[in-house]
């Protein structure tokens, strides 16, 4: 399972609602878990491996945490708490690490891979990559949410990247529908 780079116009579209809660879904979900813990990943998003569908998974790897997550079809109902800033990097943008500013918690409705939904409560980590996962169901990166600043400082080093992503798109094709 290949990883999109920023530039694969499959990372910047509207992601579709997941329908078929199938075996299909589940082994995708199995080899999306192999390919993130493959490149050291916390969250990995449909769009990221080009599937357009509203799902992800995470795992935050902390103790006190209940660990794996399957996300399907994700809505925040509520931010909580203040805004927190802190680091973010992405398996779509390699090698750019950068401070973002999001809500320290949100209230979450989702389904699990057998359909159930799901309300819950995140703070912390975990309530970070559930945003920043989220994000990429609507084609929004972490780079988005930059400083104007920070973004023109950034914009050589990221205009490289894209290059690549876009030259890789057209190489693996459109995004895969299923």
């Amino acid at each position: 399972m290949e990883i999109r780079i920023i530039g694969d116009p499959v990372l910047r579209k509207r992601a579709k609602k997941v329908e078929n809660f199938d075996d299909n879904l589940k082994d995708v979900i199995d080899e999306m878990f192999s390919t993130m813990y493959l490149y050291d990943g916390v969250g990995l998003a449909a769009p990221q491996v080009g599937i357009s569908l509203r799902f992800f998974i995470m795992d935050s790897r902390e103790e006190n945490e209940k660990g794996k997550k399957v996300v399907i079809n994700p809505e925040i109902i509520e931010f909580l708490g203040e805004e927190v800033s802190f680091e973010e990097g992405c398996l779509s943008i390699p090698d750019i690490f950068e401070d973002v500013v999001r809500p320290e918690g949100v209230r979450v409705r989702y389904q699990d891979l057998s359909g159930n939904i799901i309300e819950e409560e995140l703070h912390g980590y975990q309530a970070r990559i559930f945003q920043h996962e989220t994000d990429h169901l609507d084609g929004i990166l972490f780079t988005d949410k930059l400083p104007i600043v920070k973004k023109a400082l950034l914009k050589k080093e990221l205009n490289k990247i894209i290059e690549k992503g876009k030259k890789r798109a057209l190489e693996l094709g459109e995004a895969v529908k299923r």
